[in-house]
């Protein structure tokens, strides 16, 4: 007993044997606390978390989750803290640590980053969208890695602030000479946040209108309808009025009719009903109205409005067609004609000169 005792109270390193048995004993038992923590709270936590929609209880659980062998490193070096140590091992393990932590810093942001935008791309189910979302990802894991640098290199007692001061001189001589490319670029973030468009999307702008092909960093390409590609800055296109058709749930179309004053009376007011017939015959056309809506300089003026169950814009164009033939075949059934721009002298005489 007598021996033990006297092997216990052997130095080594500045410590007793009793001592490191102590710390080694204090290490394994918070080994064993956070084992237990990660089997039977961590896991019924998760299971909860994936029942539910949000996804904060998601960030909490990946953050604890990751965080296991983080904590089984800071048990580590809480217990060779413990100890009494020189000098030169308290800055060498106090450097560590500190190494360690941004590293774990930068790790736990890349995932959060990651699980953001994996579940916002879940929730679109667009691949414009996947794409786009991923490329803010990859911008922000840069930004991520350069804060974890500039951190990293603080704690290894490493001065930064020359290197910031030469950043922040140069960064501002940057920027001025590419302040449109960053608008386009932050124009972009807009595009794809906000959405006010998306690819495959009929948009009209300016004195511009067609299909959006591709949102890209620095600009938007949109294939008129004449065949041609417009190819637009992202901040022009954000600084205007952008018409988004592809987001109409119907069409409405409005558009007048004249005919002449010397249509009869019973004839006028069976138009606003032969357009309603018309019309009612169209697929994917719904009639709202057409009254007699003013006297034109040289024709009765009707008002014709109605809907089109589709945002396709040829099939606007061909139910317009249809209506337009139809409505001069039924007119011409009935010695209706359509007025046009005429001027009428009408000669007297006057006393007889």
């Amino acid at each position: 007993m007598e021996q033990v005792k006297t092997f216990l109270q052997l130095t080594f390193h500045n410590n007793t044997i009793a001592r490191y048995f102590s710390v080694l004993l204090v290490f394994l038992i918070a080994v064993l606390v956070i084992k237990i923590v990660d089997r039977f709270v961590l896991r019924r936590l998760e299971a909860k978390a994936k029942a539910t929609k949000s996804i904060l209880d998601d960030l909490i659980i990946i953050f604890f989750r990751k965080s296991i062998p983080m904590f089984y490193i800071v048990v580590l070096y809480a217990s060779i803290f413990a100890l009494t140590l020189s000098d030169s091992m308290k800055v060498l393990c106090l450097t560590s640590l500190k190494v360690i932590v941004v590293l774990y810093v930068v790790y736990i942001l890349l995932k959060v980053i990651d699980l953001v935008a994996e579940q916002y791309i879940r929730k679109e189910d667009i691949s414009v969208t996947a794409r786009s979302v991923k490329g803010i990802s990859k911008f922000a894991k840069f930004i991520v890695y350069v804060f974890g640098f500039l951190l990293l290199l603080n704690n290894l007692n490493i001065n930064i602030s020359t290197l910031l001061t030469g950043l922040g001189i140069g960064g501002i001589a940057v920027a001025l000479a590419a302040q449109t490319v960053l608008g386009d670029l932050f124009s972009y973030f807009t595009i794809v946040l906000d959405k006010p468009f998306e690819e495959g999307d009929f948009i009209a702008f300016s004195d511009f209108s067609g299909t959006v092909d591709r949102i890209g960093l620095k600009s938007t390409r949109v294939k008129s309808l004449s065949g041609e590609e417009i190819i637009v800055s992202n901040a022009d296109l954000i600084g205007t009025s952008v018409r988004n058709y592809r987001r109409m749930t119907q069409r409405r179309v409005v558009f007048r009719i004249g005919v002449v004053y010397e249509t009869p009376l019973v004839l006028l007011k069976e138009i606003p009903i032969i357009i309603k017939s018309i019309i009612d015959e169209i697929e994917n056309a719904t009639f709202d109205r057409a009254p007699f809506i003013s006297f034109g300089d040289f024709s009765l003026n009707f008002e014709v409005v109605y809907y089109v169950s589709d945002r396709d814009y040829l099939k606007y164009v061909n139910i317009q067609n249809e209506f337009n033939l139809k409505i001069i075949e039924e007119f011409g059934k009935r010695g209706i004609s359509f007025a046009y721009p005429t001027q009428v002298i009408y000669m007297g005489k006057n006393n007889g000169k």
